[in-house]
Order: C-alpha cells, then structure tokens, then sequence
C-alpha cells in the first residue's frame, strides 16, 4: 500500500469484507470486536502522541468508546472469548491488514482513515441489527453504530480543523 499523502485513501470496506466472508454472519460480530480493540489502541496511542496534547483526552475517550463496543459485543456470546480467539488465530491477516493500512502515512491520512472505519463500522451493526435475533441483541448493535459515530465525528472535525 502507498504511504504517499496524495494516495487514495483504502478502501477500508474493500479490505475488511475479504476477511469477514470467509467467516459465518452469526461470528463476523465477535471478529470485529476483536478489530475495535486494535482501533482502541491506536487511539491510544494517537492520544498519548506529544503533537496531539490538546486532544489527548478526546481521543482516548474513542479509545474508551472502542473498547466498550467490544465488549458489548463479546457480552452477546457466552462462549464468545474463546470463539473470539480461535476467528483471531484462524485470521492472522487482521493485525497485519490494521498495520499497513496506517502504517507510514501522516496523522491527518491515518484519522481519515479511521473515520471512514468509523462509519463503516456504524454502517454494519446497524445491518447486524436489522437482522438481530432479539430486541436487546437489536439494540446492543444500535447503540454500537451511535458510538462509532462519534468517534467519527471527532476524527472528521480534527481533520477538518486542520490540526493535525
């Protein structure tokens, strides 16, 4: 992938669809949990970054919103840890493909990115939720998109402020 400021962005859909085919609906779920926890530490580490002091502290709040979709997600499975582990282990490419979609390319790239993820992922819970089994499962996925909309709102007014 090219890290050049002028590249298109990834086409972050794109990308992630290759790996969540080859996994049954009922489990892409607990995949994607999986792939907020790497998102929750990237925020981390954007927050902690000494150019982003001003907005340190909003930017570990997405940290925090990403960590709890995951384990509102995982909470839906009684065995959803150690199914969660196994997608992960049969799915290497996850942690490769989160790297190099970041890797080496400025931080206001890797927020555009990011908030593209973020829609993205608001995108699909709600279709897991136009599917849901329950009306609780309906509005676990529910509130799930609502949290990854704000933290796509901060990534696009960062952006957007130019401050990074």
């Amino acid at each position: 992938m090219s890290s050049s400021p002028d590249a298109p962005l990834p086409d972050v859909a794109a990308v992630l669809a290759q790996v969540l085919q080859s996994i049954p609906r009922e489990q892409q779920p607990l995949l994607i949990a999986a792939a907020e926890r790497l998102a929750a530490a990237r925020y981390r580490a954007w927050g902690h970054d000494p150019a982003m002091v001003d907005h340190r502290v909003a930017l570990l709040a997405c940290a925090g919103r990403e960590e709890e979709i995951a384990a509102r997600i995982e909470a839906l499975h009684p065995d959803g840890a150690a199914l969660q582990r196994e997608l992960v282990a049969q799915h290497p490419q996850l942690a490769e493909i989160n790297r190099t979609l970041f890797d080496g390319r400025p931080l206001a790239v890797q927020f555009a990115i990011q908030a593209r993820g973020e829609r993205l992922g608001a995108a699909t819970w709600r279709a897991f939720a136009a599917h849901a089994p329950s009306p609780e499962v309906r509005d676990t996925f529910l509130a799930c998109a609502s949290l990854e909309e704000e933290s796509a709102a901060l990534l696009e007014s960062l952006g957007a402020g130019g401050t990074v």
